[in-house]
């Protein structure tokens, strides 16, 4: 098999590859790699040591955006998932940049890390008052930006899937896996938008393998 992930299935960025892999209908195998415990040689894939990488042949790649972008373009013949004009296209790759770069620091690091990772993991304390500031500060507009940008629209972009999409999807499962869910009251739009995502088979194909993983976790946080 050509295409290898390498990276750990919590990840919402490792998730965000596999589910546009998925979507595009192109096989690949997952090798995990713990991100607090990685192999020496991880390096060369990945220099900065983060998760995901993508080995296709001898190509190697790094960062989540890079490695979806690559996909798309080397096989553009698999379902399209950036647009279909240089409008599009720019629009996916906002909204993605605003789900990693706004929504993962309070949605995946300031609520999933803590409740999850810090006390399972890495024998530490969840900093309570940071998930706190997340649910309640720093999400909250967040969100309000993602319900006016939705509307009343199945999707973000070109009312057909995209990577925008499964960008902002993959931090919504990680506030869920933190043990938080969002306020479908307060924010239909995307209640409904994120129901649609979930329900899709790409991501069915992994969320009750992850579902396992955070069982385990939560079991593990609860003896220390």
């Amino acid at each position: 098999m050509s295409l290898i992930v390498y990276g750990a299935p919590l990840s919402p960025f490792v998730r965000k590859v596999r589910l546009l892999l998925a979507e595009k209908g192109l096989e690949y195998q997952l090798e995990y790699i713990n991100p607090f415990g990685q192999p020496d040689d991880f390096q060369q894939i990945s220099p900065l040591k983060r998760v995901p990488a993508l080995r296709d042949g001898d190509l190697t790649l790094a960062d989540s955006s890079v490695i979806c972008q690559y996909l798309e373009e080397q096989y553009p013949q698999h379902t399209p998932l950036y647009g279909q004009n240089a409008v599009e296209r720019a629009r996916v790759r906002w909204l993605e940049k605003y789900a990693d770069y706004e929504v993962a620091p309070a949605a995946t690091f300031g609520v999933f890390r803590n409740r999850l990772i810090k006390p399972a993991v890495l024998s530490q304390p969840s900093d309570e008052g940071a998930v706190q500031r997340a649910l309640e500060t720093t999400l909250p507009p967040l969100f309000d930006y993602l319900e006016q940008q939705l509307g009343d629209r199945q999707y973000f972009v070109g009312n057909r899937l995209s990577l925008a999409d499964l960008a902002v999807a993959v931090q919504l499962v990680n506030l869920e896996h933190g043990g938080e869910t969002l306020d479908a009251g307060r924010w239909p739009n995307l209640g409904r938008f994120y129901a649609r995502i979930k329900a899709r088979d790409s991501m069915q194909g992994v969320l009750p393998g992850e579902l396992k993983v955070v069982g385990k976790l939560r079991a593990l946080a609860a003896t220390r």
